[in-house]
């Protein structure tokens, strides 16, 4: 929503309030026209926006809202809050996992800074470094890829003694995969030419994350006592507890090598896991963080811990791939430009126009205004599918009136959330309702002056039937809209390539605003 350009006013003051409505996808070629709550909805306004030769929509393009477009893993659907982290972020957010994944694609994960310094310790030290975390495929803690690139990197390193200490998963992969992804690491370790594995040890005990510190305390007493089942043969050993009912996340320590494979003085530790929730326990004990819990273990002295993500934002130790960093994101930098701005959404989405568009930040910025609209109190969003839409609009509406805002965002929920119950007829009605309440912000901004900027966090009410004929309840990788109307008659939108983190440059590009350095983004706006 933006005031037409004055030539009295200064370039962020004409063309300034913005107001930037999430919505939902576009159906694909594989989309059932059967399950499309979109296409069977009534939806004149967003029918008009992105219609050729609209008169009312001056730019209307689609973007990527999933994938590697959004930072995350290939082929994975977008989400609530990464949409809105890339939204307001003005750039591609990368998830932790990406990153590491693309460092190991390449070939660089020896090249990376703390992982070097971590491979040199090790050397010029007592010439010991142990790898600790969970080896599995599941990809929700850890990916054993990234534990093989290591061993790489070590090899070429040329560390003498690389220890392996295996926790078993469980929970994201097969109860009794273990074996499997036991045998696959002996082989690696075996052609890469470097490594052992020292411990096998169960999710349970070494990754707790609810201060059952006995449980802790049992994996530490096996990484550094040696206390557990002595074999080496640890895929047999493995077999034969499955045999006993004990399963991989169960497994209690399995020792190999003896004492000289246990974590000792001076040693260098390395912990692969990227998801930090159930590793913070060990690390906060091993790595002198606070050992009240466990006052009395003996801990081995002077080691060095390096870990993979940043576990805990008040842990001390070296982190290989530090969290991204997300400053002057567009609610920020809009403040620091003393424009006023005004974040309005129902319950379900109040967190996503705040902390996940400022960045992921609990942060609210001089000039920044919240407002929360209660979401119907129902036990499913079926049984009340416009939610609060129209709510939402009519508070949008009344801020706009006051004329005091530069920006003003909301989000409409029903799209999503009504989706999410896989009840087509119900998300037809959502999607109305949504189409209604843009309806009504669209005819202030064209009373006040304001630009309208609609778009989509993530596809979900396109496809409300899978392949299979039954409910879809998941969201899509479908491409999202991105509208731009009540603008000057000479702006439009580029057409291709667009991703998510290109609207936050766009908005500040129509508002004659500097783009800042950090935004990687691009503007996707064209004057004619």
């Amino acid at each position: 929503m933006t005031r037409r350009p004055s030539p009295s006013t200064p370039p962020w003051a004409s063309i300034a309030s913005l107001g930037v409505s999430i919505e939902r996808g576009i159906p694909s070629a594989t989309s059932r026209p059967d399950g499309d709550a979109i296409a069977a909805a009534d939806t004149p306004f967003m029918d008009d926006f992105k219609r050729d030769g609209s008169k009312t929509a001056q730019g209307y393009t689609e973007l990527e809202a999933s994938s590697l477009a959004v930072g995350l893993p290939e082929g994975l659907m977008g989400n609530s809050e990464v949409g809105h982290l890339n939204i307001g972020a003005g750039r591609v957010v990368w998830q932790d996992v990406v990153r590491i994944d693309l460092t190991v694609k390449n070939g660089e994960m020896g090249a990376n800074e703390e992982v070097q310094k971590t491979l040199q310790r090790a050397v010029d030290g007592n010439g010991r470094l142990h790898l600790l975390g969970l080896v599995s495929d599941g990809g929700v803690h850890s990916k054993n890829t990234h534990l093989y690139a290591l061993l790489e990197a070590a090899k070429a390193k040329g560390v003498p003694h690389v220890f392996v200490h295996f926790f078993g998963d469980g929970r994201d992969t097969d109860p009794k995969s273990t074996v499997k992804y036991l045998q696959e690491l002996i082989d690696k370790t075996k052609e890469i030419g470097v490594g052992q594995v020292a411990t096998v040890v169960g999710r349970y005990y070494a990754m707790d994350r609810d201060k059952r510190w006995e449980r802790v305390t049992i994996a530490l007493n096996g990484l550094v006592l040696g206390e557990g089942e002595a074999t080496e043969d640890p895929v047999a050993t493995v077999k034969q507890r499955y045999e006993k009912g004990e399963t991989d996340e169960f497994l209690k320590p399995i020792i190999i090598g003896g004492s000289e494979t246990r974590i000792k003085d001076g040693d260098t530790l390395f912990f692969f896991n990227y998801r930090s929730d159930r590793v913070r326990e060990i690390t906060q004990l091993l790595g002198d963080q606070d050992r009240s819990p466990v006052p009395d273990f003996p801990y081995p002295k002077d080691i060095q811990i390096t870990t993979m993500t940043q576990y805990k934002t008040d842990f001390n130790f070296p982190v290989a791939f530090p969290p991204q960093h997300m400053g002057n994101v567009l609610a920020e930098w809009l403040s620091k430009q003393g424009a006023k701005q005004s974040h309005v959404a129902e319950t379900e989405k109040y967190a996503h126009v705040t902390f996940f568009f400022n960045g992921g930040v609990e942060k609210q910025f001089e000039g920044e205004e919240r407002e929360l609209i209660p979401s119907p109190k129902v036990a499913t969003y079926d049984l009340q599918p416009p939610m609060s839409a129209q709510a939402v609009a009519d508070r949008l509406v009344e801020r706009i009136a006051d004329g005091k805002y530069e920006f003003v965002m909301n989000n409409f929920a029903p799209p999503d959330m009504v989706g999410h119950t896989g009840v087509l007829k119900a998300a037809i009605q959502g999607v109305g309702a949504t189409d209604a309440a843009i309806g009504t912000v669209f005819e202030a901004c064209k009373k006040h002056g304001y630009v309208l900027f609609v778009t989509a966090d993530h596809g979900n009410a396109e496809e409300m039937i899978d392949e299979k004929g039954d409910p879809k309840t998941s969201h899509t990788t479908n491409k999202v809209p991105f509208v731009m109307a009540n603008a000057p008659a000479n702006f439009s939108l580029k057409k291709e390539g667009g991703v998510l983190g290109d609207v936050a440059p766009t908005i500040l590009d129509v508002m004659g605003l500097e783009i800042p350095k950090e935004m990687s983004g691009h503007s996707l706006l064209v004057r004619n």
